[in-house]
């Protein structure tokens, strides 16, 4: 789908106004829609809206001639609505001085505009329209709103109701068609077309008054049920075959389920595929409100040929290609019949629900031959089937397709497309809040940092990311995406110079290697309603990225680049800086745009109040990715009654293996005693002086003093002294922080697997004699000669020597 953006060059550029415009925040358009070939006045209403500048539109057909500021929350906007403007929803989002909102859509129909007038709520007294009109209206709770129009005899009265569409609310419609006597002609309440809204049509029996019913379907609603009903004589055909066809080329398609009747028409279809192309139908008395989705693919088409619901009956075609088709009736299968080779492998993928068929597609697979079945589906990650094939030999083989429930209809429509593997890329921009799409904001004079993620299917390799419509001036910082990542950050810059303005950029991946002739483009989705647990009701998907330059910030952060590594199980503390402007003196929080491999990293930590650095813990677990990593902190400070991020550049992490390695030997001791815990020591790697070694993790009551570690030390010997109220027992918390300094700045090691072992002593015996005082010492005692330090025992020399005076002492006896 092709894309482009609406906006309005400012005379002159606005005051920065932190207070009106930091993080906009759009909930409402109104009106929900307007007619094509008019001009509109638009309110968007939000939060922080005070310093609108542009409007950013996804599809092309609307131009956007001015923005207005309408108070601290709201804009206006004037809107011309080509005449040609295709039907349907447009994404629509803010840009103000200091950031983009969220995205909401904007309804283009092609009947005048007639807004709801209370009080309309009872059957007696509906609000009078003519045929042919669009309503804006408001459900309330337990609101009914009636409208009548009149009709011939024999004309076509269809109503369809835009109300999930419009994304606002959990909104459940319910539209129907009456007469007079109120008796109930025609109704909808969720019609797959549509998906949750309604939509119904009926031939008027006779000449005379109509009424059309619309409520919430289980009598609720509230302010934000807003809707678009359509009342008129247009077609509504609720299916269309074939269901797809191949860019540019001239397709005859079969309109199904109207009330008038099928009918067939000539489409030239678009030159470009599009994920989101729908053909709306048309004839002499309208245009429907809505597309029929139509898949754009490279594949030929093939249309089913009754009978073919028995295996020998199956319509023949050649692969690959689309085959298409309707299950009629209850219990109806449909069989299609191709020659393969053998080893050939044949992705098979059922479009039905994805084309707003009610179909609940299964999908088998077989060998003409024998009846071996080649594998069956009904759901795989969607509501519609698909089954990876390898054929086994050279034969024909079978394609049968049904629903699941084993109903049928004359809208049960489907897409088959049997289609050789062929890998793909996807482009993608990792949510950072829940749920909220993400867009790109720089200000000026500084940075911002996002990641853009890649879904590589049926192939792997390095990619390579870029960007095609960026605003003009703001440079670009990434590395190659290697085959083993997902996503990389990449750093947006606009110096001082470039003056605020918003685009809809193409985000792009393709393989490093030139012999792959692949490319991926952006696919985003917005969840405009979210339903219980948050599943993802309805949205709206956008293939470009929503960036602006804005205002300048009020301050800028760097990251103090690490001269030393983060060792595996070590920790580092990472330094920032920020830069403020005069005056500006809030809190700025600090944080890492995403994580290394194996790193974790503090996400609470700020710079306080009118300080300029504060440090950033980060840990690195047993398994964290050796290497050099690109690492990117955002800051986000409160600004007015929202707040501003930037983000530093982009910094090197060096992750290294540890430079020693600790082998602990057990060690246990009675309370109020010592004993030497001795450590073995493994060099890893060399470096210069000596290294700090502090024992943690012990016991209460329970110290050691630091000792001094060289690299060709073999073994270290803590002396542990423990209180007479040391805690008893076996304590595997004991570790070691080893501290190497390099370059001037600590390497922190944190070797793990110490364990002390806590003795209650034994209590004396009643007739054991007290032990001898000690002679004092003399002043002309000869002091001690200093001797060579003994080699500790070890805990199995312990327990011999301790089994030996055991023995001795009760030979004594």
């Amino acid at each position: 789908m092709r894309m482009f953006i609406s906006l309005v060059a400012a005379a002159s550029l606005l005051a920065v106004n932190f207070v009106a415009a930091a993080e906009p925040a759009l909930s409402v358009i109104s009106p929900t829609g307007a007619q094509r070939g008019k001009d509109v006045e638009v309110t968007f209403a939000g939060a922080r809206l005070g310093d609108a500048q542009q409007v950013l539109i996804y599809e092309p057909g609307i131009t956007v001639k001015s923005v207005t500021p309408a108070g601290d929350n709201a804009a206006k906007a004037s809107l011309a609505i080509a005449a040609d403007c295709r039907l349907g929803l447009f994404g629509m989002r803010v840009r103000t001085a200091t950031g983009i909102s969220n995205l909401q859509l904007f309804s283009v129909g092609a009947l005048p505009e007639v807004a709801e007038t209370e009080p309309n709520n009872e059957f007696e007294k509906p609000q009078q329209i003519g045929l042919d009109v669009t309503i804006s209206g408001v459900v309330e709770n337990e609101d009914v709103d009636y409208f009548v129009v009149d009709a011939k005899a024999g004309e076509r009265i269809t109503a369809e109701v835009e109300g999930l569409r419009l994304g606002y609310t959990f909104f459940d419609p319910y539209v129907s068609i009456l007469d007079e006597a109120r008796f109930e002609l025609v109704n909808s309440d969720d019609a797959a077309l549509v998906r949750q809204d309604g939509v119904c049509s009926v031939v008027a029996p006779k000449d005379g008054k109509y009424i059309v019913q619309i409520r919430e379907s289980s009598f609720g609603g509230a302010g934000d049920c807003r809707y678009r009903l359509h009342v008129g004589r247009f077609p509504r055909p609720t299916a269309v075959i074939p269901a797809g066809g191949k860019p540019g080329e001239t397709v005859d398609v079969r309109w199904l389920g109207d009330v008038l009747g099928e009918r067939t028409e000539k489409v030239t279809l678009p030159g470009a595929i599009s994920r989101e192309f729908a053909l709306i139908a048309h004839d002499d008395r309208g245009f429907s409100p809505s597309g029929n989705a139509f898949r754009l693919s490279p594949l030929d088409n093939a249309v089913e040929v009754e009978p073919n619901n028995e295996r020998p009956q199956a319509t023949p075609f050649a692969a690959p290609r689309a085959v298409h088709g309707v299950i009629e009736k209850a219990g109806d299968v449909d069989h299609f019949k191709f020659a393969g080779k053998k080893g050939q492998v044949f992705d098979v993928r059922v479009f039905a629900r994805q084309l707003r068929s009610p179909l609940d597609s299964v999908l088998e697979v077989f060998r003409a031959s024998n009846g071996q079945g080649l594998g069956g589906n009904d759901d795989s990650g969607s509501p519609d089937s698909y089954l990876r094939v390898t054929l086994p030999e050279d034969d024909e083989y079978l394609v049968a397709i049904r629903d699941h429930l084993g109903k049928g209809g004359a809208d049960y429509a489907y897409r088959v497309e049997v289609a050789p593997v062929q890998p793909t890329l996807t482009m993608g921009l990792p949510e950072r809040q829940q749920y909220v799409a993400h867009t790109l904001a720089v200000p000026q004079g500084n940075r911002m940092a996002l990641l853009v993620s890649a879904s590589r299917a049926d192939w792997g390799g390095d990619l390579n990311v870029t960007f095609a419509g960026l605003p003009e001036g703001v440079a670009v910082e990434t590395e190659t995406m290697t085959a083993g990542r997902t996503f990389v950050p990449v750093l947006f810059t606009a110096p001082d110079a470039v003056q605020p303005t918003g685009a809809l950029v193409d985000v792009i991946g393709k393989p490093v290697d030139p012999n792959l002739k692949i490319e991926g483009h952006l696919l985003q989705r917005s969840m405009l309603v979210r339903g219980q647990n948050n599943i993802d009701v309805y949205g709206h998907w956008a293939e470009r990225m929503a960036a602006a330059v804005t205002a300048p910030a009020p301050f800028k952060i760097d990251i103090v680049q690490p001269k030393a590594p983060l060792v595996r199980d070590g920790q580092m503390n990472l330094k920032i800086v920020a830069t403020r402007a005069e005056g500006f003196k809030a809190p700025i929080s600090v944080f890492l745009l995403y994580n290394p491999p194996g790193v974790g990293s503090s996400g609470s930590i700020s710079i306080p109040e009118g300080q300029n650095s504060a440090e950033i813990p980060l840990t690195a677990n047993g398994g964290a990715e050796i290497g050099n990593h690109k690492i990117v902190v955002i800051g986000r400070a409160g600004v007015g009654n929202g707040a501003i991020e930037v983000s530093s550049q982009l910094a090197t992490l060096a992750i290294a293996a540890p430079y020693v390695g600790f082998a602990y030997q057990k060690a246990s001791v009675e309370q109020g005693q010592e004993v030497d815990l001795v450590v073995g020591v493994t060099k890893n790697a060399d470096f210069a002086d000596e290294a700090t070694v502090e024992l943690l993790g012990l016991p209460a009551g329970v110290t050691a003093e630091p000792l001094k570690l060289t690299k060709d030390m073999p073994q270290l010997a803590f002396k542990v002294k423990t209180a007479k109220d040391s805690p008893a027992g076996k304590h595997k918390s004991v570790l070691a922080r080893a501290t190497v300094i390099e370059q001037g700045e600590p390497v922190v090691h944190m070797l793990y697997g110490g364990e002390l072992r806590i003795d209650v002593p034994l209590p004396p015996k009643p007739d054991q004699p007290a032990a001898a005082p000690m002679p004092a010492a003399t002043a002309q005692a000869k002091p001690a000669e200093s001797k060579p330090a003994e080699k500790p025992l070890s805990p199995l020399e312990k327990l011999r020597l301790e089994r030996e005076k055991a023995k001795a002492a009760a030979a004594m006896k």
